[in-house]
């Protein structure tokens, strides 16, 4: 096994002349192993890192250029905007491989913009993300759909709800809405039963996995960006005006429930997109105040598939109307056909700050939620047959607020909230979180850049 870095702050002229004084200093604290990738830029995985005391040794340093703690899929499309624009990134992830949390976990749907206030983060987000999601798609040969979505009222009472969707997403800028009478939905879908529907054209459907490792591919090919998995940022503190950040592998600080540095950085900019764990890991900044980290909230939602169907009941996705902490269970159909519904709204508790930190969560399905699943299903599909549920996966939502409160925004936290410099908090970021990625990372680079 050989031991190589990277240089990650170097301009391309000195870096070669600099490159074994680089891997002198990070190969003490550090060994790293290729990973099988299609792309010729390899990808680094952190293995067997041995901690050293925090007593009379010192640990290596080493000044980076940006930093982005989480390669889900908002870390990867902030990795990608800022490699294209010519920085040097290194991506941080405490799991063996990208996407492996809530990315990977949701309704892999590209959402049109409906649900949010006009003006939020969400809904700009949401809405140019979209149109860069789409583009980016047909560039890069990304399989997707532009299906379209109904929003269904089963009731005379929830149209009301119906047309404040129809207001909000007018006023978000998304076109092609249209309100439809019952009959007019159930002629386009014969299963569905409603009173009334929103038609959604520019909603649709993409593959996330793909999506995620094209990013991978282009920051790697740009030449200005080191992947390294199975690294965890244990702290961080202000010093002299810059974050440095203490870096171990994960293994050690998870066998341990605590951690031994194995290596400091200084970058120039820090993008904390940690997700679930982003808190916490907010939490560990000494220099940051805590006023300026919100509180954590997590709701599980777990995902039902079709079974026995010879084909999909529907070929529009088809949501109820929004419930307290989602959006309903809904059905979706995804670029192999597999029919899911779900996700339900299961709010929980994190035991501590390592779990989130760690991603230590339940995942597991429990069949006896389908019994759940089946009443609000058949409100708008009546001919959902007994046993036809099987459990699928489950995922957790990042809230920042909590049960019986109303949604929260994005927070996008920069130098001018909290004072550190150099430092980007991503905050809550969940639904429509995927669809936002690529906006999210535009708005990063063309802010703090």
């Amino acid at each position: 096994m050989s031991i190589v870095t990277n240089t990650f702050a170097l301009g391309a002229e000195d870096s070669k002349k600099k490159k074994k004084k680089m891997l002198a200093s990070l190969g003490r604290s550090r060994r790293w192993t290729r990973l099988s990738t299609r792309n010729p830029k390899p990808t680094w995985k952190l293995l067997q890192g041995r901690g050293l005391s925090g007593g009379a040794k010192t640990i290596a340093k080493e000044r980076v250029d940006a930093v982005v703690i989480g390669a889900g899929v908002v870390g990867l499309a902030v990795a990608r905007e800022l490699s294209l624009r010519g920085r040097e990134v290194l991506i941080l992830d405490a799991a063996s491989s990208f996407g492996t949390v809530t990315s990977s976990r949701n309704s892999e749907v590209i959402h049109a913009g409906i649900y949010y206030p006009p003006n939020s983060l969400k809904a700009k987000f949401c809405v140019r993300g979209r149109e860069l999601l789409y583009r980016y798609c047909a560039e890069h040969g990304i399989p997707h759909r532009k299906i379209g979505k109904l929003v269904v009222a089963t009731g005379s009472s929830e149209i009301p709800k119906l047309d404040l969707l129809m207001h909000l997403g007018t006023q978000n800028g998304v076109s092609g809405l249209r309100m439809l009478e019952g009959f007019e939905a159930m002629r386009m879908e014969p299963e569905l039963r409603c009173v009334k529907a929103l038609l959604s054209p520019e909603s649709g459907i993409v593959d996330t996995h793909s999506f995620m490792l094209s990013l991978v591919g282009q920051a790697e090919n740009s030449g200005h960006a080191t992947f390294s998995y199975n690294t965890v940022v244990l702290s961080g503190r202000v010093e002299e005006g810059k974050m440095h950040l203490f870096v171990a592998e994960s293994g050690s600080f998870e066998s341990r429930c605590e951690g031994v540095a194995e290596l400091e950085l200084i970058p120039n900019l820090v993008v904390n997109s940690a997700g679930l764990g982003a808190q916490a890991l907010a939490k560990r900044f000494n220099g940051l105040g805590h006023r300026f980290v919100p509180s954590s909230h997590y709701a599980r939602g777990c995902y039902f598939t079709l079974s026995g169907a010879k084909s999909p009941p529907f070929d529009k996705l088809v949501y109820p109307i929004p419930e307290e902490g989602g959006l309903g269970v809904h059905v979706t159909v995804d670029l192999n056909g597999l029919v899911k519904f779900g996700p339900d709204v299961e709010w929980i508790e994190c035991k501590d700050e390592t779990s989130s930190f760690l991603n230590k969560f339940d995942y597991g399905v429990n069949p006896q939620r389908a019994e759940r699943f089946y009443p609000e299903i058949r409100k708008y599909y009546p001919d959902l047959k007994d046993g036809s549920l099987e459990p699928g996966y489950s995922g957790i939502r990042p809230k920042l607020t909590g049960p019986k409160q109303p949604p929260a925004d994005f927070i996008i936290q920069g130098e001018e909230t909290h004072g550190v410099p150099g430092l980007v908090n991503l905050f809550g970021i969940e639904s429509p979180g995927l669809t936002s990625s690529l906006a999210i990372a535009e708005h990063i680079a063309n802010k703090f850049l």
